[in-house]
């Protein structure tokens, strides 16, 4: 008869029991990233949140580097890669605008903002930490609903030779 390494037989015992661990915390995590509209309330762009303020409340916006991209290796003509800093108070509010042309990405840096977007049937809660894609496809508007400032940290392609206003939410 044949006795297995018992050094072999915890190792086996551990990995299995990891192997358990993982998978039970897999089958609870949620299907959705965080700060993202829940896969079951995405619908087509214009059927979700209507549009809504048209102007900007309480919410400062500092351009803190841009890189023209026509000038960097990549070439990509009227293209700025851009850094900007937005600080919402309470109440706060960066108004209703497309992302067709722009695409971008909003990290929390702290406090809480809520989202309303045209192609999610449901206002989605960002919280510090939390990563928001702005893509094509995306129009929406946001509120600092809660007692606290909100940071964001936005980096965006930004059109040189469209008419935006270089502060475009």
């Amino acid at each position: 008869m044949h006795n297995a390494n018992p050094q072999r037989r915890s190792i086996r015992r551990h990995a299995a029991a990891a192997a358990l661990i993982v998978g039970a915390f897999a089958a609870l995590a949620p299907a959705v990233h965080a700060g993202e509209c829940p896969a079951d309330k995405v619908v087509a762009d214009g059927q979700g949140q209507k549009p809504g303020p048209t102007m900007p409340k309480d919410v400062t916006d500092v351009v803190r580097y841009s890189t023209d991209l026509s000038k960097e290796p990549l070439a990509l003509q009227g293209r700025l890669f851009r850094l900007r800093q937005l600080e919402m108070k309470p109440g706060g509010i960066v108004p209703w605008h497309s992302h067709n042309e722009r695409p971008a990405m909003i990290y929390i840096v702290s406090g809480e903002v809520v989202e309303y977007a045209s192609s999610c049937a449901v206002p989605i809660t960002h919280k510090a930490g939390d990563v928001a894609p702005e893509k094509n496809g995306t129009s929406h508007w946001w509120k600092n609903t809660g007692s606290k400032p909100a940071i964001l940290i936005s980096v965006d392609l930004f059109p040189t030779e469209m008419k935006m206003d270089p502060h475009e939410m």
